[in-house]
């Protein structure tokens, strides 16, 4: 094991429910590497695993966003504005808001607990 950043080998014992629970756990934290796993769960006691897929969508709608906004101002500036089209941002920016709104809501919700 010359070389090697761990050179220390560690043996833990486990019954097979043990095994389930601590397989069970990785699964949920989106870890495949038992001794990565392990490592981390007796370092710092627990594994923060965020799902980013709202973000995601926040990202995705706040670029459709402004998108919008870019061509109505080149309309706007070109022929004049149209209410549907303002209409139209209200909407998407309506959509926006409401996903910031379950985002934050979300992250209140792990932060209480």
């Amino acid at each position: 094991m010359k070389g090697r950043r761990r050179d220390i080998h560690l043996h833990v014992m486990v019954t097979a429910e043990e095994l389930a629970g601590i397989r069970e756990h990785m699964d949920e934290a989106g870890i495949t590497n038992a001794g990565a796993y392990m490592r981390k769960m007796a370092l710092n006691g627990y594994i923060l695993h965020v799902d980013l897929s709202p973000v995601k969508e926040l990202v995705s709608l706040q670029r459709r966003c402004a998108n919008n906004l870019n061509q109505v101002a080149v309309h706007a500036n070109m022929y004049g504005i149209y209410p549907e089209e303002i209409a139209g941002l209200q909407r998407d920016y309506e959509k926006l808001w409401e996903q910031v709104s379950n985002v934050l809501k979300e992250l209140s919700e792990l932060v209480a607990k």
